[in-house]
């Protein structure tokens, strides 16, 4: 196993973090890994911002669902679905720029912001740096796209906390692999591989939180997706030039 897999699979969720400073050295590495990461045509439809103001911090905190980390970390980044770039493109060579008017937009930028993020969470952990994704960024986009400044077709996909750990995150365990890799074509017979995994996940919470936690994995899932949890995000996309009508 080289040094780039033992990374990955060494991959944690940190929320607990020192106030040390992340270096304009680790941060521009991070970045230009991201900037590395293949993109649909060559489009790059990814930018990141970057915050580590105080109170920006303390802002963006609550608008993703009051989770400190955010606040604590030095250093937030937040991945952005761009096609304002493509719209000047289209200005200069005279064309419409219509894509963003698509549901094919949409998954454009969500695939080109994840592989981006993908490659900073990598180079994060390899310079010995802790991160967690937030996905709230997009409970309140609107207020995210207002307070970054955010213009016409450019919308907030994920933040992502970096800085150094205060304390080293247990591994969670993952699912088997034959869970995730099929071969030839999907198998659809997974509920008692599903159920097996639900007791070992469930056995990881309760020793890691001393039983304050004792869910499953399916209790999880269904319990979070019994709803959309983030009721704001259409309207919010549209309100970016988002509007999925092609």
């Amino acid at each position: 196993m080289n040094e780039v897999i033992k990374t990955l699979t060494n991959h944690r969720s940190i929320r607990n973090y020192k106030s040390t400073p992340v270096s304009k050295e680790d941060l521009s590495l991070i970045i230009k890994a991201s900037q590395a990461a293949p993109s649909s045509i060559h489009g790059q439809q990814v930018t990141i911002i970057s915050v580590e103001d105080k109170e920006k911090k303390k802002k963006l905190s609550e608008l993703v669902g009051n989770q400190t980390y955010v606040d604590q970390a030095p250093l937030f980044l937040i991945f952005c679905a761009d096609f304002y770039r493509a719209k000047i493109a289209a200005d200069i060579v005279g064309e419409d720029m219509v894509l963003a008017e698509s549901e094919e937009g949409k998954l454009v930028g969500a695939v080109d912001v994840g592989l981006a993020m993908g490659n900073a969470i990598a180079a994060a952990e390899s310079l010995g740096l802790g991160i967690v994704p937030i996905g709230g960024i997009r409970k309140d986009a609107e207020a995210v796209a207002e307070l970054l400044e955010l213009p016409k077709y450019v919308f907030p996909m994920v933040g992502l906390v970096v800085g150094h750990p205060e304390d080293i995150s247990n591994l969670k365990p993952r699912f088997p692999e034959e869970v995730i890799h099929h071969k030839e074509k999907y198998n659809t017979d997974l509920k008692s591989e599903i159920e097996e995994y639900d007791q070992v996940l469930k056995n990881h919470m309760i020793n890691v939180t001393n039983g304050v936690y004792d869910q499953t994995w399916s209790e999880t899932i269904g319990g979070t997706y019994k709803s959309v949890y983030y009721p704001k995000v259409k309207q919010a996309l549209e309100k970016q030039g988002f509007t999925g009508t092609k």
